[in-house]
């Protein structure tokens, strides 16, 4: 009752200043369609002695394609531009349409070296035929037969010139490519111990503090479930690799590779020891850093306290 009286005299009083609430909005509508004419009109001058990209992305070829715009009217640049955002699913697609720039080579070698970063065939001269849309195609179906059994997707990159039969070769196309099973991965490395070598050499340490190394080198070379010998194997080449990188931090602590390979091995277990729920006492700061320095007496005590600190903030090494 209260809130209608309160309309009604509103109401009133909105009429006897003159404004009706139609009229009020009436006004307001006219202002808005009044501002919104003059924004466009200024947006216009804008562009007026070149192209009118304003009245290109309005342009339509019939009613069937109302919102629906036609890159053959935008300058080439754009097109390209707007068609790079694309996957190669939906460039196929797009090529249905507009064939001429959706098979354009400079678009499928961004796909190429987007996804694998590294191909041998990247550096020869194309062979007569060559496409980098084929190209694509043939890197898809060999990341694929990768996964399903390794030994056979490397046999056919280098069956169809893609890859050398050289283990750096290997080793680059490994490090430069996301789209690889790392389960498959792993057992591939475990067997061809030559393309681990070249693959930890590529790995850059320098100036990088020591967990945080190993966490990426373990994103590259997936660490094993378990323990045994072939993560023996990976914790070894990695100290050597981190002390080569950092000959001078390793004088000024003091730490040779045999140390480094304790501080992983170290570093491994406290992660386990602070990640897992099934450990419910966990290791205590003061108790790491007494069992480090039993393992490595050289090591002070301020460096190994900083170890603890990146784990207990940052987590496992090996996740």
């Amino acid at each position: 009752m209260g809130q209608g009286l309160w309309r009604v005299a509103r109401n009133q009083q909105l009429q006897q200043e003159g404004y009706s609430e139609q009229g009020y909005l009436s006004r307001e509508q006219s202002r808005r369609m009044a501002a919104s004419s003059i924004s466009n009109t200024s947006h216009r001058k804008q562009v007026q002695g070149g192209i009118d990209i304003y009245h290109l992305l309005k342009t339509r070829k019939s009613k069937e394609q109302e919102g629906f715009i036609n890159l053959e009217m935008l300058p080439p640049e754009l097109s390209f531009t707007i068609l790079s955002y694309l996957n190669a699913t939906d460039l196929c697609l797009a090529s249905c349409v507009w064939q001429d720039l959706a098979n354009d080579e400079l678009l499928w070698q961004g796909l190429c070296k987007s996804t694998w970063g590294h191909c041998s065939i990247y550096n020869k001269n194309p062979p007569v035929g060559f496409s980098f849309r084929k190209l694509y195609m043939q890197l898809d179906e060999g990341s694929l037969t990768f996964n399903a059994n390794p030994d056979e997707g490397v046999n056919y990159f280098m069956s169809k010139g893609i890859l050398d039969d050289s283990p750096k070769e290997i080793a680059k196309f490994i490090f430069c490519t996301r789209t690889l099973n790392w389960k498959k991965l792993r057992i591939y490395l475990d067997e061809r111990r030559d393309v681990l070598d070249d693959l930890v050499t590529l790995h850059n340490f320098r100036n990088q503090f020591l967990p945080n190394a190993l966490r990426e080198f373990f994103r590259h070379i997936h660490a094993p479930e378990e323990r045994g010998e072939y993560l023996e194997t990976l914790i070894t080449k990695f100290s050597h690799r981190f002390c080569a990188c950092n000959p001078d931090l390793m004088r000024e602590l003091g730490l040779s590779p045999d140390a480094v390979y304790v501080l992983c091995y170290s570093l491994i277990l406290l992660s386990i020891d602070l990640t897992s729920p099934h450990v419910k006492n966990k290791m205590s700061k003061r108790e790491f850093i007494r069992n480090t320095r039993r393992a490595a007496q050289n090591i002070s005590e301020d460096f190994v306290g900083h170890l603890y600190d990146n784990i207990y903030l940052i987590g496992h090494v090996a996740a």
